[in-house]
């Protein structure tokens, strides 16, 4: 067994020290984040949410993202890290495909149907993935682009699996409250254009700004987006604020005994998780 080579995607400034916390993990066995900072001490960097975050910290889920460490269990919730070594293999280029390819296939089974500018975004995204496939990904979707199912539609080309014959759908009289990461409703740019109407996010808006809510879940009807719901628990009740494009609900009773039915799993799933 022999350790992996630190892949070469790390600045060149930063890698000695990556290079130091990574033989520390392996001298040590088990090493918990503190241990780590203790002796480097390498100050603070900015995460994802703009906020502060420990940068040894940062730099151990960095190599673990990586596989160059493991998490043998937690202390306290915290992650304890070990040094994980592998074997050295030789990189089979058509190996290397296949597998680009079944992994563009599995994203576009979830996402789908796509315009190609929602495909190439998903696919560049995969980089986060599979970091060391990087440079393969843009060969990857070219070959998506001719193996995949696809239609021009109002001038936009759009693709889906391969075989898949979307007419065969049907669609059911349910309502379902949609999260704002559900595959539906996930890709802003194609929700608008299936739906003709803007969904954001909110939840980081100033109030005042905010113009359906902090959470708003987008409210699926049969085959179209027409709404939204703000649903919150309160004193062992739901509350619910539900809104519509167009401004009205749908006139129809099937509509309305679908809605109260989503409230009432709704209802069901928050009583669930109330504490005693």
């Amino acid at each position: 067994m022999h350790p992996r080579k630190i892949t070469p995607a790390w600045p060149a400034a930063g890698k000695k020290r990556t290079q130091d916390l990574l033989a520390f993990v392996r001298e040590r066995g088990r090493v918990h984040p503190r241990e780590a900072h203790e002796r480097f001490a390498h100050g603070t960097v900015t995460n994802y949410w703009g906020g502060s975050s420990n940068a040894t910290t940062h730099l151990l889920d960095d190599l673990h993202y990586r596989g160059l460490l493991r998490v043998t269990g937690r202390a306290a919730g915290i992650r304890i890290y070990a040094g994980r070594e592998h074997q050295p293999r030789a990189l089979d280029p058509e190996a290397i495909r296949a597998s680009i390819d079944a992994l563009i296939d599995v994203v576009v089974a979830i996402y789908a149907p796509l315009p190609r500018a929602s495909l190439s975004m998903v696919v560049s995204r995969l980089r986060y993935a599979v970091p060391q496939w990087r440079r393969h990904l843009r060969a990857g979707l070219d070959r998506a682009l001719v193996r995949l199912s696809q239609a021009r539609v109002d001038g936009l080309d759009w693709y889906w699996p391969a075989g898949e014959r979307p007419e065969r759908f049907d669609t059911d009289e349910a309502v379902r409250l949609l999260s704002p990461f559900d595959p539906v409703v996930w890709d802003r740019r194609r929700f608008e254009l299936l739906w003709a109407w803007a969904y954001r996010f909110e939840a980081y808006t100033p109030v005042v700004k905010r113009q359906r809510g902090y959470y708003a879940l987008p409210l699926l009807w049969r085959d179209r987006v027409i709404g939204w719901a703000n649903v919150s628990w309160r004193d062992g009740t739901l509350q619910s604020d539900v809104g519509y494009i167009g401004a009205r609900a749908p006139y129809d009773r099937m509509f309305s005994r679908a809605l109260a039915e989503e409230l009432r799993k709704m209802e069901r799933f928050l009583a669930s998780t109330e504490r005693p």
